[in-house]
């Protein structure tokens, strides 16, 4: 399995490699959005009612677009029903249910350390089909050590001494499912388009979160639709999810889940720009140089094998 994949790396042309690394990037940005917007929602819609409508919208938003690509590959998708339910499970119903839980009892400091972890999860998991190869190792160390020296604000060994919080175990589990369910995709069955793929993840893991909505609803009541609830909804719905989701999907069929994962280190620079742009946070001279240790980690690890 390993030779196939190193094989089928070298026959993968630089177009499509270029469009992979594009894509990832796209996903990224989009998901590092979706920290900046949705501390809209901490205060006003539970985790799980959150999670639950957040899919919800992101399948109605795919249905026009799946619905006769589903009904023609109904006999592939009810064969493979079991990948894709566990595809739901991991990526749908437990990622980000998991980081809305975390928020409510750890900093965000914490979650961007443990979500830092993301790539090197990706990396270990995909060891099995995805030759790492030295030059994408020293690509990830040197854009993790960015991260933690940025979580740190300066001091790696400052990261010794934070105060680790009971959100932090859901933000591990939260890590660890988006990395599982990244190495799961390049085992998508032969026949399952994308946006299928899209649609009936979306749909399962919407109904696997339905009996938790309703507890959620009976333990801590409803929301009220408001612009402050609706909109930040509608992004990490549409944006976060749909586009997010179908960007960074295809970005692992074309150039792999661990040279995917070593993208996914730019969130915390993309998160930091935006926050710059969209709420005037200045930018120091220390978190300047974490992100070019970052992108240069990036640009090395995922630039090739070698």
């Amino acid at each position: 399995m390993a030779v196939l994949e190193r094989v089928r790396d070298r026959r993968t042309p630089l177009s499509a490699q270029g469009a992979g690394l594009t894509l990832a990037l796209t996903a990224t940005v989009v998901w590092s959005g979706n920290f900046v917007i949705a501390r809209a929602l901490h205060d006003t819609v539970p985790p799980v009612q959150t999670a639950f409508w957040r899919w919800v919208i992101a399948l109605l938003a795919v249905a026009p677009f799946a619905a006769g690509r589903v009904r023609r590959e109904w006999p592939v998708i009810r064969r493979h029903l079991g990948f894709l339910t566990l595809a739901a499970l991991l990526g749908v119903t437990l990622f980000n249910t998991l980081i809305y839980q975390a928020g409510r009892s750890t900093s965000a400091t914490n979650m961007a350390m443990i979500a830092a972890a993301s790539p090197v999860l990706i990396a270990l998991f995909a060891r099995g089909g995805e030759r790492l190869g030295g030059r994408r190792a020293a690509g990830m160390a040197l854009a993790l050590a960015g991260v933690v020296t940025l979580v740190g604000k300066g001091s790696p060994a400052a990261v010794l001494g934070l105060d680790f919080a009971g959100g932090d175990l859901w933000m591990l589990a939260a890590t660890a499912t988006f990395a599982g369910y990244s190495v799961l995709l390049r085992r998508r069955p032969e026949g399952i388009g994308g946006v299928s793929f899209l649609f009936m993840t979306f749909a399962l893991g919407a109904a696997m979160l339905l009996p938790a909505y309703g507890v959620s609803l009976a333990a801590e009541g409803g929301f009220a639709p408001t612009a402050r609830t609706v909109g930040p909804l509608l992004y990490i719905g549409v944006s976060s999810s749909a586009v997010a989701y179908f960007t960074w999907n295809k970005a692992i069929a074309l150039i792999g889940a661990a040279r995917a994962g070593v993208v996914y280190y730019l969130q915390p620079v993309c998160v930091a720009l935006l926050s710059f742009a969209v709420l005037d946070e200045a930018v120091t001279p220390v978190q300047l140089l974490c992100m070019v240790l970052i992108v240069a980690g990036v640009a090395l690890g995922a630039g090739g094998r070698r």
